[in-house]
């Protein structure tokens, strides 16, 4: 007579509600970190949607979830330190982990200190399913080439605030400073349409936003690709917004707001655009602002100041500023001393200079 197998005639435990889920393809859970600016922040958004629409199953808890997906902010060293130990301490609990956004996108060596660890290029968000997929199979998935055209943004989307729509209106930027690690991963400037843009906004608009945001690494800089501007958009915008839902204008460097200061004023006074501008100054001397490479003056940044305040006495100005730069002596620091309490900023972020790797 054959042997019965061993374990033969016991009865095995059924399966948890957990196993059963674990086992099905698009049915685990994902817990998503987001990092870095509101360009990042949409970019998650985008992601967690297609998950969502796969079968996945969001989670705040790192503990409870069969894989981890982290987007990246690579702006500063503890930014990027903050990103990557994160990202260890998946791996640690022996979470597959995918590593999203600026970090991996803007320097591919990442890849080598991170074992066992996918990465995502910031252009090719559209394939977190597949890269999710695979990692929970354990295999590795680097897609790390930059392509030449954005992902869609009638991409399916969670908002994390469903009252807010973060629309990212370009990618990139035509800036060149010297400190900045970020044109190392989102690139040169590349615009989405008005068309585009303004779909976005009347979709969020009929899903209950009531706040659009739009985002860029520059707006001012917006539509020079295209053959448009920032002003343009920013009217066009505000004109297709149905009533109780109000527009907010994301940061914008100097140099392309500069010829727009009018025309974008005009946009500031509608009674459906909050009176808001994010001015990076990084620093009140012009000595800094050129080792910067920064492409305009304190005298620049003033005149478009002074216009919008001008123009619209109530709108908020906020700024950023960068201490410790290399090139800066006290006289130098006391000049951004003196601009701020020249305009006495009601926001004022204040950060000190690192050097960020394949920077001047």
């Amino acid at each position: 007579r054959r042997a019965a197998p061993p374990g033969a005639g016991l009865e095995q435990a059924p399966l948890t509600a957990e196993d059963r889920r674990a086992s099905l393809p698009g049915r685990q859970q994902v817990y998503v970190k987001t990092m870095g600016c509101a360009h990042n922040s949409s970019d998650s958004e985008f992601m967690v949607g297609l998950l969502e629409e796969y079968g996945y199953v969001m989670t705040d808890k790192m503990e409870d979830a069969d894989v981890c997906l982290v987007n990246s902010c690579t702006v500063k060293n503890p930014s990027q330190d903050s990103a990557t130990n994160l990202v260890k301490s998946a791996r640690a609990k022996g979470k597959p982990v995918v590593l999203s956004g600026c970090v991996p996108s803007a320097d591919h060596s990442v890849a080598e200190g991170l074992d066992g660890v996918s990465m995502l290029e910031v252009t090719q968000i559209d394939r977190i399913v597949e890269v999710v997929e695979q990692a929970l199979q354990g295999h590795t998935v680097h897609l790390l080439n930059k392509r030449r055209t954005l992902p869609s943004l009638d991409l399916p989307k969670v908002r994390r605030n469903r009252c807010v729509e973060i629309i990212p209106i370009s990618g990139g930027c035509l800036g060149n400073c010297s400190y900045c690690k970020t044109k190392h991963a989102r690139g040169k400037l590349s615009s989405y349409t008005e068309d585009a843009i303004i779909g976005r906004a009347l979709q969020a608009a009929s899903e209950g936003a009531s706040e659009v945001w739009l985002a860029s690494e520059d707006t001012g800089a917006y539509g020079i690709d295209l053959g448009t501007n920032v002003a343009s958009l920013l009217a066009k915008v505000a004109d297709s917004l149905p009533s109780g839902v109000m527009l907010k204008v994301g940061m914008t460097n100097p140099p392309y707001m500069l010829a727009h200061i009018d025309a974008v004023a005009q946009v500031l006074r509608r009674p459906n655009v909050f009176a808001f501008m994010h001015v990076p100054v990084q620093s009140g001397s012009d000595h800094v602002l050129q080792a910067m490479v920064r492409e305009y003056t304190v005298g620049d940044f003033s005149r478009l100041v002074d216009g919008l305040r001008d123009a619209v006495p109530e709108v908020l100005i906020a700024t950023d500023v960068i201490c410790g730069f290399p090139a800066e002596s006290e006289e130098d620091h006391q000049g951004t001393l003196d601009l701020i309490k020249r305009y006495k900023f009601p926001v004022l972020n204040i950060s000190q200079f690192y050097p960020r790797p394949g920077t001047a």
